[in-house]
Parts: structure tokens; C-alpha cells; sequence
């Protein structure tokens, strides 16, 4: 059973990397990539999502021309 969640993930690799699973054995297990273990194995908490910036619409263009016409 796969974990739930980034955290579960985390210290499920955890918890394998002390039983003496290799890192590559790890990759094929959870299916994530030597940067994830790696980061499982310096860090508990895994690193927030970055927050994305606004989309901008395709009327942003044309915003300035309607607001001349007010």
C-alpha cells in the first residue's frame, strides 16, 4: 500500500532507509526519484508548494482600452 500523503512518504522512506534498503530499491518502491529519497533523508517535513502567480486572462489587454471609454 502506497502512502497517503507527501508526509507518509517521507517517513515510510524513512523508516526503509533504517531497514537498509538501497537508494535505488527505494526509487522503484514509492516510484520517486533520487531527489525525493533524498530529500526524504535530510528533511521530516517535505518542503511547501510553491505558490504560482496570478493568471493573467486574455482581456488584460484590452482592460486599459474599456476603462478610457468609462
Amino acid at each position: 500500500m502506497s502512502p497517503k500523503s507527501k508526509v507518509d512518504l517521507y517517513a515510510a522512506i524513512r523508516r526503509d532507509v533504517r531497514a537498509g534498503m538501497s537508494n535505488r530499491a527505494l526509487q522503484r518502491k514509492y516510484g520517486v526519484g533520487f531527489r525525493t529519497v533524498k530529500a526524504a533523508m535530510e528533511s521530516v517535513w517535505p518542503e511547501p508548494r510553491k505558490q504560482l502567480p496570478p493568471r493573467k486572462t486574455r482581456l488584460d489587454a484590452f482592460k486599459k482600452l474599456l476603462s478610457f471609454r468609462s
